[in-house]
């Protein structure tokens, strides 16, 4: 039975799951979401005797339902592949009392190559299925991590053409440097005068700017997104949370049908999302817990219910969490108000209009699955001293905000459920942070002399992600004021 998307905003719009990956996000500005959540069709324990790529597929067939096997399973091998440096893809290791679900063993060292990985793939297929004669141009903003996994999964993709916006004094010098070497005739990376949120409105309005769509067909481009708005990239980040729960149940670490926890770093809330999707799936999953930098605007939801954007914008260490508008969450909004595309728009209109909303009552007991928690720098820092002095075991900024976190909640709950804390980027993508932290008087250095040090120290190889870039010259220098990035797009386009 095919499974069709609804638009969080409109109960009326109904499309296809490739329809969905190809539009990115719905005309009326919502999200699609799948109208219900599927169920695994293969136990937890036969899903453990499986590899990464088949539990892809075991999960994803759930979801893409128009797609074929061999379509599906095309996606999936051609993005699984040697591009990770280990065979598990997301490998779990447990340096101390709890387990760490490493998710930046891909081209690009951060949690995003999971799902950016198969993306492309999955929207080239989608375009043939829908007969799409037009160019797809992907139109993402990122706080960090998003916009190289993104390019580098889209350079060079016959067909698409893929424009970047990033915070130009947002994001760390790593991330900086792995966008503006970046290859392919196919690429643009922008930097803008302002920060994630500004860039992620940005592209939000250029989605649902008419004139703009009409000017595109007319030179033969469509636009399409590599955001976690994308239900194309959400789904795909379901599957490493299926796998974590079968190796544990795989090395006898836990029973089948033994609850555990996930501590996840949050920014956009889509890693979170694709977690709370794999416990309605059947993953028996005790507490998500949703960690966040300074910028606590979910800790503050989830202890409150209400939703405020209007504080100050901090720029942290954990940068790819520096977010005050979490997209992803008017996923869960929609789910939590029982589906009610009305109620959601309203909310999101009033977010819109006041950069506030609450949610009812009967919506916050919904949110019994989650508890919130947040991290200053200080107890960052901590953390990433705490975890190498005492493991020898490195992690970087956005993990660092999780295990502070987990800490802390643990102190306060006495839970002793098994708990599995989401690293999402290599500790190389923020070399000068971690140093700082465990090594402060090296921490003057500059950056790639900074990686040799930590790798030094940690044991650890300088992963190619680093190295490729260390002398590579700079090949995108464009930087604009917020309100010119619809020019920008068309500036690239026309060239």
């Amino acid at each position: 039975m095919e499974l069709m998307y609804l638009s969080t905003r409109d109960a009326g719009v109904k499309v296809s799951a490739s329809q969905a990956v190809l539009k990115g996000l719905a005309d009326d500005g919502g999200l699609f979401v799948p109208e219900r959540i599927p169920k695994l069709d293969v136990s937890l324990a036969d899903i453990a005797k499986m590899s990464y790529q088949r539990t892809a597929y075991e999960v994803m067939k759930l979801f893409f339902t128009d797609f074929t096997k061999e379509e599906l399973e095309g996606c999936i091998q051609a993005a699984y592949d040697e591009k990770f440096d280990c065979q598990e893809i997301a490998r779990l290791t447990k340096p101390g009392e709890e387990w760490f679900l490493e998710l930046f063993h891909g081209a690009t060292i951060a949690f995003k190559d999971m799902a950016l990985s198969i993306l492309p793939h999955l929207l080239i297929t989608a375009a043939k299925k829908n007969q799409v004669k037009n160019e797809i141009v992907i139109l993402t903003a990122t706080s960090g991590d998003t916009g190289k996994a993104a390019l580098s999964g889209f350079a060079d993709v016959k067909g698409t053409k893929i424009v970047v916006f990033y915070p130009k004094n947002g994001v760390s010098p790593i991330q900086e440097k792995q966008m503006v070497t970046q290859k392919g005739a196919n690429t643009h990376v922008v930097g803008i005068h302002g920060n994630f949120d500004q860039a992620q409105t940005g592209v939000k309005r250029m989605f649902a700017d008419k004139e703009l769509e009409k000017e595109l067909d007319g030179k033969g481009y469509q636009f399409s997104s590599a955001n976690s708005i994308n239900i194309g990239r959400l789904v795909p980040q379901i599957v490493y949370y299926v796998y974590a729960y079968t190796r544990l149940l795989a090395q006898g670490a836990i029973l089948e049908g033994e609850e555990i926890n996930f501590v996840v770093p949050t920014g956009n809330f889509g890693n979170i999302l694709a977690a709370y999707y794999a416990k309605r799936m059947g993953v028996p999953v005790h507490k998500l817990i949703c960690a966040s930098n300074e910028n606590k605007v979910l800790y503050d939801f989830f202890e409150t219910g209400r939703y405020d954007k209007n504080r100050e914008f901090i720029l942290t260490s954990s940068p790819s969490m520096d977010i005050l508008i979490s997209s992803n969450l008017e996923r869960l909004i929609y789910h939590i108000s029982g589906n009610d595309a009305k109620k959601n728009a309203e909310l999101m209109k009033r977010l819109s209009k006041d950069g506030a909303y609450e949610i009812t009552s009967d919506m916050k007991k919904e949110l019994a699955d989650f508890c919130g928690g947040y991290a200053s720098e200080q107890e960052t820092a901590q953390a990433i001293r705490d975890y190498y002095e005492k493991y020898n075991y490195v992690f970087d900024t956005h993990t660092a905000v999780a295990a502070s976190v987990y800490q802390k909640y643990k102190k306060r709950t006495k839970d002793d459920t098994k708990t599995v804390i989401v690293s999402t980027a290599s500790p190389f993508k923020f070399t000068r942070s971690v140093m700082d932290a465990i090594a402060p008087k090296s921490a003057d250095k500059p950056d790639f002399e900074l990686a040799d040090e930590l790798s030094r120290i940690s044991g650890v190889k300088i992963p190619q992600a680093i190295e490729s870039i260390r002398t590579a010259p700079t090949l995108h220098d464009t930087v604009c004021e917020v309100e010119k990035m619809p020019e920008e797009v068309m500036r690239f386009l026309d060239r």
